[in-house]
């Protein structure tokens, strides 16, 4: 639970650090009045749960009856080896014999479906392991195998099973690191390429499925790890571990966990059969139950069946189905519309043959029509778009005309901005409201939010909303914990990347056919002008001939090659341009239009949501909000830079540059929020939760560090202007101390405070002094810092930043950073598309 933060706490802390602390025990009795009556003077019974808001009966356990439901005996426990010491049972697998001579030839890499058997040589295994301080070290130093046309290199590692049943395990983790361009495999699942900074990572399989069934026939007696890359390569492996799949769910005859199935991720109620959990409510208006079934095994099917039972009448069977696909989800819906007005028990029951095992409720959700004033609310985040490239902002371009139109509806904030440069700071940022210092810095691509840090979706589901996240990034998903309070949230890479507001869009709509209950509160995160630019029809053109675009992507792959890169990436140092003779000035110029026509594209596609969503009558209760999670510097303010050499913004980094920072805020609410609003004042993106919070009418969190910009939106007073703070900092390994830049925008100006520089940086990479100051409105792209002319803000600034990190470190001290999620290879695939890991 997150402590109380008393008044005189708050006084102690700086003016813009923390502007909203609520007292801890108005809060809990606000949460308490939110909370279902659990008993009924005079009826001898439960209450009844009503459905003014979707019931989420997930959420109500404490309100439930649970009959059976008792947990399985014979689930395996988890086994671990640690590399820390030796591990005798574990083998090198020398191409001879071993597991390869029985299992899949010589090597396990033969069953890489795109490596046809005829085409592949074998020779020796030219692997070595040896032991070191924490882990078993394994060296590639010469080709194992070659194909026609490519020779490759390649070991195994190996350990012996007790003919384990693979429908018992679930996933397969290993902690590895290394600095080379090296892959792990596991019999017949993907490879996974492994990240090559030389610190520990996570990564994980699936343990009950592969492309060799007709091998293993579901019996597992060998655990096989293989280590592949194109050049000689080191990998180290700390740690080896195998999960089993009931593991998760052995702590309560019921309870809630998130699950996936594909890329659908969904908020489940589990139960083991045979059970019962039923709840008395009272069956609204249009009354529908919507839920998922899933099940953890295919080898024990399980009988789902819903009842519901009027006081004092016998149970009326609703829905009866057994049920044992693994992969997917079997969206269902019970028609409660008959029973509207009565009280009745509502149960969800499940039996199979083998006694305790896990069924699957997803998002078991009770609805009716429409009674509740709150809106349906829709935060649609355009991921790197900047608003220095929308024409709804001024932009020479016509890029978003469907945003001038909404814009003409709603307001406009001129001048907001994103707390962070890339995704996963700022979106946590926003989520939460919080600093990305408060919550613990970054520590890597992969950090989990911490627990006591509330997520919009979180505060929303509480509320009855229905929840759903839409994302093709997945820094804005489940690796950074943001799949918490999601009923459901599908995280998928869409080929090529700039299509990806279609795809996202076309899931909410199925989304909304299954679960039509309102109100809802739905994120979108598009990746449509992320790089790789790839503008999609009818776009694509519009602004840059064919014959441009593909000199772009070969321009690419040379500076790439010219900067040591494995792959191309949206923007190159200044030397690459040098070596190659590439005019820096065309690069940029090319990738600002493809940018474009990107962004086009996607304000297309909101143009189309909204009118669907009139088509559907849910206009005039929605709050739509158009945001961004940061600019995107290589899009176009390169250009500008080109004919400066050096570029001073370029070695002194700095995030108050408009392109890097300044992003869409666009707030339309039909017949709430006055049309034709502009506001000139400069606002944060951590704003929006407290926003979004106050306009549904919902208690503020404990800590929180934005402010409501709803009395702005509705001509109410009570709302200031304040400095924004911009924070990004990442943890040093070494000493664990936070590295990066806290930084103000203050009216005219912007001032960026360095906090514990890196001494390795080149001398010509270090700033001249810790402060720089910049003058934004003569010089948005902060092209020349002003700390020589201006000491008296230098001065002002630095005191006014330094206390401002001082206090967001006292305020860290209330969230307790977690772990950093196991990476799976779907997750990875998505990060090196979008250009996040080379």
């Amino acid at each position: 639970m997150m402590p109380t933060v008393g008044q005189h706490e708050r006084r102690d802390l700086v003016q813009y650090s923390t502007t909203q602390f609520l007292n801890g025990h108005r809060s809990s009795l606000l949460a308490s009045l939110l909370l279902p009556s659990v008993l009924c003077l005079g009826c001898g019974g439960p209450a009844p749960l009503t459905v003014d808001m979707p019931l989420h009966l997930e959420e109500h356990l404490d309100a439930a009856t649970i009959v059976g439901s008792e947990m399985a005996t014979d689930i395996p426990e988890p086994v671990e080896w640690r590399f820390d010491e030796p591990q005798p049972d574990w083998k090198l697998d020398d191409g001879k014999g071993g597991y390869s001579a029985n299992l899949l030839g010589p090597g396990a890499i033969n069953s890489l479906p795109d490596l046809p058997r005829q085409q592949r040589v074998w020779d020796t295994q030219p692997v070595a392991v040896t032991q070191t301080e924490d882990a078993l070290r394994v060296t590639l130093s010469e080709p194992g195998w070659q194909m026609t046309r490519r020779v490759a290199f390649g070991g195994a590692i190996y350990t012996d099973l007790p003919d384990w049943n693979r429908e018992d395990w679930a996933y397969i983790t290993i902690q590895a690191r290394t600095n080379d361009r090296a892959s792990l495999y596991l019999f017949g699942d993907h490879d996974l390429e492994l990240i090559s900074d030389g610190t520990v990572r996570t990564y994980r399989w699936r343990a009950d499925w592969s492309y060799s069934w007709q091998v293993w026939d579901k019996v597992w007696d060998k655990l096989v790890v293989e280590v592949i890359a194109e050049q000689p390569a080191s990998v180290d492996i700390l740690s080896v571990s195998v999960i089993p799949k009931e593991a998760r769910y052995a702590e309560a005859p019921a309870g809630v966990r998130t699950e996936v199935r594909g890329r659908a991720f969904r908020r489940v109620l589990y139960t083991h059969a045979p059970g019962k959990v039923s709840y008395r409510v009272k069956v609204p208006a249009g009354g529908r139950l919507d839920v998922g079934l899933g099940v953890l095994r295919v080898d024990v099917p399980v009988t789902f069946r819903i009842t519901a039972q009027p006081d004092g009448r016998e149970a009326e069977t609703l829905l009866q189905e057994t049920y044992a696909d693994t992969e997917h989800w079997a969206q269902r819906s019970v028609d409660l519309s008959h029973l509207q007005g009565q009280i009745v028990t509502l149960a969800l029951e499940t039996e199979a043959d083998r006694p305790g095992t896990v069924a699957l409720w997803a998002a078991p959700t009770l609805s009716g029509s429409r009674v509740s004033d709150k809106p349906n609310v829709i935060f649609y985040v355009i991921d790197a778009g900047g608003a220095d490239y929308m024409s709804v902002y001024g932009y020479n371009r016509s890029t978003t005309p469907n945003l001038e139109r909404l814009a003409a509806q709603g307001a406009v904030f001129e001048r907001a901005y994103s707390n962070s440069s890339w995704t996963q700071p700022s979106t946590a940022s926003f989520m939460t409201s919080l600093q990305n210092s408060v919550l613990g810095g970054t520590k890597s691509h992969f950090d989990l939010l911490p627990d006591q840090a509330v997520t919009m979706a979180q505060h929303l589901h509480r509320s009855g909303h229905q929840t759903a996240v839409f994302v093709s990034n997945t820094h804005a998903g489940t690796i950074i914990g943001l799949d918490r309070g999601v009923d459901v949230l599908r995280e998928a890479g869409v080929e090529p990347n700039s299509a990806s507001s279609e795809k996202l869009h076309e899931d909410f709509w199925r989304w909304r056919e299954a679960y039509p209950g309102e109100p809802y509160w739905v994120h979108f995160q598009t990746t449509d002008v992320h790089w790789p630019y790839q503008p999609v029809a009818p776009f694509a053109g519009l602004f840059i001939t064919p014959v441009m675009r593909d000199r772009y992507f070969e321009w690419g792959r040379q500076l790439a090659t010219a900067a040591g890169y494995t792959r191309p990436t949206a923007t190159y140092p200044l030397d690459a341009f040098e070596q190659t003779g590439i005019s820096r000035v065309a690069f940029y110029d090319a990738a600002r239009s493809l940018y474009d026509e990107a962004m086009a594209h996607n304000d297309y596609q909101i143009g189309r949501l909204v009118e669907r969503l009139k088509a559907a009558g849910e206009w005039e209760h929605t709050l739509l909000i158009i945001a961004a999670d940061h600019g995107q510097p290589g899009a176009g303010p390169d250009l500008e830079q080109g004919i400066r050499d050096p570029v001073p913004s370029e070695l002194w980094r700095t995030n108050l540059r408009s392109s890097v920072t300044r992003v869409p805020l666009i707030v339309v609410w039909p017949d709430r929020i006055a049309p034709g609003q502009r506001f000139s004042e400069p606002v944060s993106m951590v704003d929006v939760l407290p926003t979004v919070l106050d306009l549904v009418d919902l208690p503020m969190p404990e800590v929180i560090q934005g402010v409501s910009l709803a009395p702005l939106l509705l001509g109410e007073k009570g709302w200031e202007p304040r400095p924004v703070i911009l924070d990004e900092f990442e943890v040093d390994w070494e000493t664990g101390k936070l590295r990066g830049l806290i930084e103000v925008i203050d009216g005219r100006w912007g001032a960026s405070l360095e906090i514990n520089p890196d001494p390795e940086r080149p001398p010509e990479r270090q700033r001249p002094v810790p402060l720089l100051l910049y003058d934004l409105w003569n010089d948005p792209q902060c092209l020349n810092s002003l700390h020589e002319e201006r000491p008296d803000l230098v001065e002002k600034y630095t005191k006014f930043l330094e206390a401002q990190f001082e206090a967001h470190q006292s305020l860290a001290q209330f969230f307790t950073p977690s772990e950093s999620v196991a990476l799976t290879p779907e997750q990875l695939e998505t990060l090196r598309a979008l250009g996040y890991i080379q």
